[in-house]
C-alpha cells in the first residue's frame, strides 16, 4: 500500500498542474444548480486537500482554484435563477425532489444573505439557495457580497484540513 501512496503522489507532484483546473470544475460543479445534485465535488475536494498535503503542493493556487470554481458556480446558479424563475421547478432533476426547492426557500426568506453564506455549507441545499436567491429576486450586491465571502471560507474549510493537517500531523513522526 505504501508504495501505491507513493507512486500516486509522486503523478501528482509531477502534474500539479492540473490540480489547479480540476479542483476549479469540481468546485464549478458542486455549486452549479442541477449538476451538485449528481456530482460529489466535496467528498473527492477532501481527498484533493489530503493530496496537498500528502505530496507538498502549493496550496493557495490550489485554494483559489476552488474560490472562483465555487463563487462562478453559485454566481451562475444565481443567474438561473433570475431568468428562470418560473419555470425552475418543473426541470429535471428538481421535478424529481419537489422539496428542496421549497426548503430551500425557507430557509433564504428566513436568513437572507446569511442564508447565502450559509447555504454553501449545508449538503444538498448548497446549490438550490443562489437559485432561489435568483428566482425571488434578491439584490445582486448582497447575494455576491455572501457569495464571494461564503467561498472563501468554503475553499480553506474543504481543503485546508486535509492540506495542513497531514503536514501538522507529519510533525509528530
Amino acid at each position: 500500500m505504501h508504495e501505491i501512496t507513493q507512486t500516486i503522489l509522486a503523478f501528482i507532484k509531477e502534474n500539479e498542474f492540473w490540480a489547479v483546473p480540476i479542483v476549479f470544475a469540481l468546485a464549478f460543479g458542486e455549486s452549479l444548480a442541477l449538476v451538485a445534485l449528481l456530482l460529489p465535488a466535496t467528498v473527492i475536494l477532501w481527498g484533493v486537500g489530503a493530496l496537498i498535503g500528502a505530496s507538498g503542493l502549493n496550496f493557495w493556487p490550489i485554494w483559489a482554484a476552488a474560490v472562483v470554481g465555487a463563487a462562478l458556480g453559485d454566481w451562475l446558479s444565481y443567474w438561473l435563477g433570475v431568468h428562470f424563475h418560473e419555470q425552475i421547478a418543473r426541470m429535471w432533476p428538481l421535478s424529481r425532489h419537489p422539496t428542496l426547492l421549497p426548503r430551500a426557500h425557507v430557509f433564504f426568506e428566513k436568513w437572507g444573505a446569511l442564508g447565502v453564506f450559509f447555504g454553501r455549507f449545508i449538503g444538498p441545499l448548497r446549490a438550490a439557495v443562489p437559485l432561489v436567491a435568483g428566482a425571488v429576486q434578491m439584490p445582486r450586491i448582497p447575494f455576491q457580497i455572501a457569495n464571494w465571502a461564503s467561498a472563501f471560507v468554503w475553499g480553506f474549510t474543504t481543503l485546508g484540513p486535509g492540506a495542513f493537517g497531514i503536514q501538522w500531523l507529519k510533525g509528530f513522526g
